[in-house]
């Protein structure tokens, strides 16, 4: 199976966004527009298109928020405005005097910001200011004032009615719903007892409620990964354990685990037993995760063990009572250079018994690592091409692309890039001119 995969280097250039390209189509048609009513050069006004960037949001809904919010402001200061220059005439020697006037504007813009109060409006306080003092910031030398506060409100109004416009305009876009999209909880978490982001979490939700086909994957148990996206509706199974297992959140089960050989279960552990090394035997009885012990508890051991037993998602059992061949994978906690040690003493023999060692550094445990050893083929490739199979016999013509990252998760933003990544590579955007190779009008396609 061919897997498209989409590198992040530590530099790289964030995707063109629908913002970005609206915002300055929203700015051209505004000066488009003071181009045919006959401004030009230092006579176009700036105040349509700085109302246009400020406007324009990702939602339309936010849109519109702000721009009745900044109708208002210019309303409330183009009146404070207005009656200022009303007033001033009146009043001739006050304006000849810089020490006067400037003191009479700062009143003039508490009067605004209070009035935006006043009416419950905190939020165009500061436009109403800010027009305010546009208005009047040329007096003396105004004419006319009621122009001069009209086309304030007018230049407001048509950068407001423009942003709303463009951002209403949905560029045309297709959903790629024969796309099965793979993403890693390490790219979006910095580790298995962290929260994904609630940013990562909302996309999460939107692309999953649009139709997304999204599959999750996680190197740890169901608990830890329910945990780490609590609130997100799960549309596919999971795969979890690092590739050993394939769990349905909605249903609660296993659909498939690939368990270790039981010859091989008890050739590690009787290995471990001679070096005196303690550790976890994860197995999967009845859906639901049993962890047990072999050997002395060790302080490494008692830290995570704090952590994993408040989880109501598996259960812990201090006997013998297993069954080798419900054996998912075997768990060594211990400082990073033993664990390493370990490993190496037995790589060259791990092969030929059917296993695989990884070395993950371990959540909570500073200076720990975690040594996990599972079957051969209880890796992610393998889970994938198994779920592929089991979503295929519902739908034939499904195609599997991953979305990672080449450094796991390093911050929110990088998260917040992949996430948009996704959501880009799910609903990619199509030139108008854009033909479907049947040449038939795609039934998804939306603007």
């Amino acid at each position: 199976m061919s897997l498209q995969r989409f590198p992040f280097p530590p530099m790289y250039l964030p995707p063109l966004g629908q913002r970005i390209l609206k915002t300055s189509i929203a700015v051209f048609l505004c000066l488009i527009f003071y181009r045919l009513r006959g401004y030009r050069g230092e006579t176009m006004s700036a105040e349509a298109a700085i109302t246009a960037i400020i406007c324009m949001q990702p939602y339309v809904q936010d849109t519109k928020e702000y721009s009745l919010n900044r109708l208002a402001g210019t309303l409330i200061g183009a009146l404070w405005g207005f009656l200022f220059l009303l007033i001033m005439p009146l009043f001739p020697a006050l304006g000849q005097n810089p020490l006067i006037l400037y003191p009479l504007m700062g009143l003039g813009i508490m009067i605004s910001l209070y009035s935006a109060v006043v009416i419950r409006m905190p939020d165009t306080s500061s436009l109403a200011a800010i027009v305010f003092i546009c208005v009047v910031i040329a007096y003396p030398d105004i004419d006319h004032p009621l122009d001069q506060a009209f086309h304030r409100v007018l230049d407001v109004f048509v950068g407001t009615v423009i942003a709303i416009g463009v951002n209403v305009f949905h560029l045309p876009r297709v959903k790629q719903r024969d796309l099965v999209f793979f993403v890693r909880t390490k790219d979006l978490a910095p580790d298995q007892l962290s929260q994904v982001p609630s940013s990562v979490l909302f996309r999460l939700n939107y692309l999953y409620n649009d139709g997304a086909k999204i599959c999750l994957m996680s190197e740890h148990a169901p608990a830890f990964f329910l945990g780490q996206i609590s609130g997100v509706q799960l549309s596919l199974p999971m795969i979890v354990m690092d590739g050993a297992g394939i769990y349905d959140t909605e249903e609660n089960v296993y659909l498939s685990t690939i368990n270790l050989p039981p010859d091989s279960s008890r050739w590690l552990m009787k290995r471990l037993d001679a070096m005196n090394v303690s550790y976890f035997i994860y197995t999967v009885h009845k859906n639901r995760n049993c962890i047990y012990h072999r050997g002395q508890l060790t302080q490494e051991e008692k830290v995570v063990f704090q952590h994993m037993k408040r989880s109501p998602y598996r259960q812990y059992l201090d006997d013998e009572r297993y069954n080798l061949e419900e054996v998912v994978y075997i768990k060594v906690v211990a400082d990073t250079e033993r664990a390493a040690n370990i490993r190496d003493s037995l790589q060259s023999t791990l092969s030929r018994k059917g296993l695989r060692a990884a070395l993950r550094p371990q959540a909570g445990l500073t200076g720990g690592s975690g040594l996990y050893f599972y079957a051969a083929n209880a890796d992610l490739p393998h889970a994938e091409e198994r779920l592929m199979r089991m979503l295929k016999q519902k739908e034939k013509n499904l195609e599997p692309r991953e979305i990672f990252s080449n450094h796991g998760y390093q911050s929110e933003h990088d998260a917040v890039h992949l996430m948009h990544t996704l959501g880009n590579s799910y609903e990619p955007f199509r030139p108008f001119f854009w033909i479907n190779p049947d040449n038939k009008k795609d039934p998804q396609l939306r603007r």
